[in-house]
């Protein structure tokens, strides 16, 4: 478990270790390749050594064919800055790093620069390029500088080997959501999507999720996660009728502005009691609500997350003193 304060602890089932600066390398023992989640990120403002220089000294100082696991940090100032060097030096090491299966994009804390404002790119050349990587992950907002905005992209792709797909954001896009549901991922197993918040770029909408929803192109999905969203009812509700629902065993929309109305399309829709696990913590649901839903599902032997996490204490209030619904970033499980 990390907050959005904190760095990963780990990365497919592997320690995380912080693969140290030329400065500060003497003396520490590196331990055995395939035995960690290498990760490369320093402070944003102290580091004197660009990523893809540290990238370079790992691949040199281990067997990189046993690299399993690669947590990338912070690169140069991700505010206002794609991250063109490591995407360079990843493209350029696919020959090394023969064993990777594990990739997480955007190891980056609220502290070093907050979510909405990391810039990043198209990143499925990084897909293309490692054909069995089985896990990725990336952490993406929007950036602007002088020469304009830098956000995720991610066009449609075909990827066999595939099982894991996060993309944590402050506000997806419509494009990406698109992407994601038109690409051809026939062994994903769990794919997770943080929709956010319009403030910070998240336009997508409901009929942006068609491609996922149907589940024409995801035979093997099994966990769905449609988090942190400010139209959480509206996704509550696709449920309701979205094929992909039969075929899942975990239903996660948690961090979100769930409310009375979006639990009771979700209740109102297609059955939900063959699932094992169903997310909904960090929600704005009224005790009756809430003990709907646990008679609706645990006797079924549903697990219901139903944690409303504070969600009355991050919101605003409106001229009644009542809360506003607000989305929560954070916090992260892996």
């Amino acid at each position: 478990m990390r907050t959005k304060d904190d760095h990963l602890t780990e990365l497919y089932g592997l320690p995380a270790f912080t693969f140290p600066e030329e400065r500060d390398a003497a003396g520490i023992v590196l331990p055995e390749t395939d035995a960690v989640a290498w990760r490369i990120g320093y402070d944003r403002w102290t580091t004197g050594e660009r990523w893809k220089d540290t990238f370079e000294r790992l691949c040199a100082a281990v067997d990189s064919a046993r690299i399993r696991a690669l947590i990338i940090g912070i690169w140069g100032d991700p505010e206002d800055t794609e991250p063109d060097e490591v995407m360079e030096a990843l493209l350029g090491a696919r020959e090394r790093l023969t064993g990777l299966r594990s990739l997480y994009f955007g190891d980056i804390t609220d502290e070093e620069c907050r979510i909405a404002r990391i810039g990043q790119t198209d990143v499925t050349p990084l897909l293309a390029s490692y054909p069995s990587l089985e896990e990725f992950s990336v952490r993406a907002g929007e950036s602007y500088d002088s020469e304009g905005l830098h956000p995720l992209r991610f066009p449609r792709i075909r990827h066999d080997a595939l099982r894991r797909l996060v993309v944590e954001s402050a506000g997806l896009r419509g494009h990406v959501l698109r992407g994601v549901g038109e690409s051809e991922l026939p062994a994903l197993e769990h794919l997770e999507l943080w929709l956010g918040a319009r403030e910070d770029g998240g336009d997508g909408e409901i009929a942006d999720l068609a491609g996922i929803l149907s589940g024409n192109r995801l035979p093997r999905l099994r966990s769905l996660a449609l988090r942190n969203s400010e139209m959480q009812d509206e996704v509550a509700a696709a449920m309701g009728a979205a094929p992909i629902v039969a075929n899942l065993d975990v239903l996660d929309l948690s961090l979100g502005t769930l409310t009375d109305t979006g639990a009771e399309a979700l209740l109102s829709g297609q059955p939900l009691t063959h699932l094992r696990k169903l997310d909904l913590h960090h929600n704005y649901l009224s005790e009756p609500m809430r003990q709907r839903v646990r008679d609706a599902l645990e006797p079924a032997g549903v697990e219901v997350d139903l944690d409303p996490s504070d969600a009355d204490a991050d919101a605003d209030e409106d001229e009644n003193g009542m809360p506003v619904p607000s989305i929560s970033v954070g916090p992260l499980t892996y």
